[in-house]
């Protein structure tokens, strides 16, 4: 298959961020006076949605306290992008070769995120010198977009900027409900599952990799 783009659709296809992003949760609660620890088993569950303030709110339903959950997710971010701007992260397998292998065969590439422009801001910055913003043809964020994944929103404004079609292109997927997203948007999707997500099936995938290759070109 021939495609026109490649559509990246978070931070976490880029790099794994998962731990960094409960440690910064965590520490965020303390600092809100919070009696709470969001350890390795609580979080893959809290994982199933999208979005840190929908996690923070239900969590603080299944407790029974009111809290400001934009608030703390806002200092969440914060510290999030404190630990990314002081550490250099790694990008997940594959991805710079794919990349390199977009730019070289004159494939557009995307971000097709819908998390914060402090977010995508840190990590680029966290991985300069190896994936560079300039890499991509386009860089989403929630700003863009009224509704988050998993409506099919931020995959519609990308398809729309880089001016193509959704069959002539393939998003990559790090969770199944941003996987879902893509697939809303009658985009094929690749499942690159990350650290908590091995033990999803990513329903209607086009692919499952647990490393990217060129060789997705040849599905």
């Amino acid at each position: 298959m021939s495609y026109k783009a490649v559509l990246f659709g978070s931070i976490g296809t880029l790099a794994e961020t998962s731990d960094l992003q409960r440690d910064a949760f965590n520490e965020a609660f303390k600092i809100s006076g919070l009696d709470w620890f969001w350890d390795e088993d609580i979080y893959r569950k809290l994982l199933s949605k999208s979005g840190g303030t929908t996690r923070i709110n239900d969590y603080a339903k299944d407790t029974s306290i009111e809290i400001d959950g934009k608030k703390i997710r806002n200092l969440k971010t914060k510290i999030f992008n404190e630990y990314l701007n002081k550490h250099k992260v790694e990008p997940r397998d594959g991805v710079k070769e794919i990349i390199q292998f977009c730019k070289k065969n004159k494939i557009k590439i995307g971000l097709a995120s819908s998390t914060t422009s402090n977010n995508i801001n840190s990590i680029f910055n966290s991985l300069r010198g190896r994936i560079e913003k300039k890499d991509f043809d386009f860089i989403g964020n929630n700003e863009f977009i009224l509704r988050e994944k998993p409506y099919p929103d931020i995959y519609n404004y990308a398809l729309k900027y880089l001016n193509i079609n959704s069959e002539e292109c393939v998003a990559i997927e790090d969770t199944e409900e941003s996987l879902n997203s893509a697939l809303s948007a009658d985009i094929k999707c690749i499942a690159f599952p990350g650290k908590y997500h091995t033990q999803y099936e990513f329903d209607g995938n086009y692919l499952k990799v647990n490393k990217l290759s060129k060789k997705i070109f040849n599905k």
